[in-house]
């Protein structure tokens, strides 16, 4: 999952003493594997990273609050912050889910393209990256390749594989990207508040 960040990207070098012993460790993930198994089961119902997107900004906030403490608490913290930011965090994936839902937001319902090349390798098309997520595991395809690569196939390379077809009087105008997880990438960030999760 691209939710947790590696300890190169937080603000002071890991010191996780909940993971220094096996007793504390195995206490650790069991909270982790939790809110872990709740956020697979979550992105295959609404898609990566989209269900953040469906409800209010104000919720969406304080769910990327919690996930950050999260992280903090995963690399810098004791067992007992693991196991509570762990809690609070399968509770603001329950959170979001519910608002989703009260909002009439539909789950993900992927177009999935299979593409067989001449070897019997198996290559899965999707529109997007949250799409791409659906089929991920699926062990037939050996690839996933999502509509935006394809474009940027096409950018790098010219129309080397073959030309385009073009229609006449077909306007077209650029589609937007994915929107990127606002925590990727951050550093020297550390919320303090408390999250009613």
């Amino acid at each position: 999952m691209g939710f947790f960040q590696s300890p190169a990207r937080l603000d002071r070098p890991a010191s996780r003493t909940w993971a220094n012993e096996t007793a504390t460790w195995l206490q650790g993930r069991a909270a982790l594997d939790e809110a872990d198994a709740l956020a697979i089961e979550l992105e295959r119902k609404w898609g990566c990273g989209r269900l953040r997107l469906l409800v209010s900004p104000e919720l969406r906030g304080r769910f990327d609050s919690q996930r950050w403490k999260l992280t903090q608490a995963q690399w810098h913290g004791s067992l007992e912050d693991v196991v509570r930011e762990a809690g609070r965090m399968a509770r603001a994936w329950r959170a979001l889910d519910a608002a989703a839902e009260a909002a009439g937001a539909a789950p993900l319902s992927p177009d999935v393209w299979e593409l067989s090349l001449s070897d019997g390798t198996v290559i899965a098309l999707t529109r997007s990256r949250t799409e791409a997520h659906h089929v991920v595991d699926d062990p037939r395809f050996v690839a996933t390749y999502t509509l935006s690569d394809v474009a940027d196939l096409i950018e790098k390379h010219g129309f080397y594989f073959g030309a385009g077809r073009k229609h006449d009087g077909e306007k077209v105008t650029p589609q937007r990207r994915d929107i990127d997880d606002p925590l990727e990438g951050q550093s020297g960030l550390f919320l303090e508040d408390e999250i009613p999760f």
